[in-house]
């Protein structure tokens, strides 16, 4: 996986190299939320069916997937949040430092 800004093609504008940077984090972001929710779903599967009682083990299965799995989305969403905006400033960052550059190069 390459890392944020690793490569900047000179062609493209710099709004446009940013907004990609911030679909790629976003898309693996998702990718990563979803992979947690569904493991976090198994885990409280198993527990329910460790802790309920017989009878009633279906049910509380269910209701506390149902939990585990509002919190696992909960998490996944501002975990998304919170990855996209710091691509965004890192993108941010590495462009307005070659803005400055190419200002340097231009007054040589």
């Amino acid at each position: 996986m390459q890392t944020v800004g690793d490569t900047m093609d000179d062609d493209k504008p710099i709004t446009e190299q940013a907004m990609d940077t911030i679909t790629t984090a976003v898309e693996a972001t998702k990718d990563a939320a979803v992979t947690a929710v569904k493991q976090v779903k198994k885990a409280a599967k198993k527990v329910a069916k460790k802790v309920a009682p017989k009878k009633a083990s279906k049910k509380t299965a269910k209701k506390a997937a149902k939990k585990t799995s509002k919190a696992a989305k909960k998490t996944s969403k501002k975990a998304a949040k919170k990855s996209s905006k710091k691509a965004a400033k890192k993108t941010a960052k590495k462009a307005a430092k070659k803005a400055a550059k190419s200002k340097k190069k231009a007054k040589r």
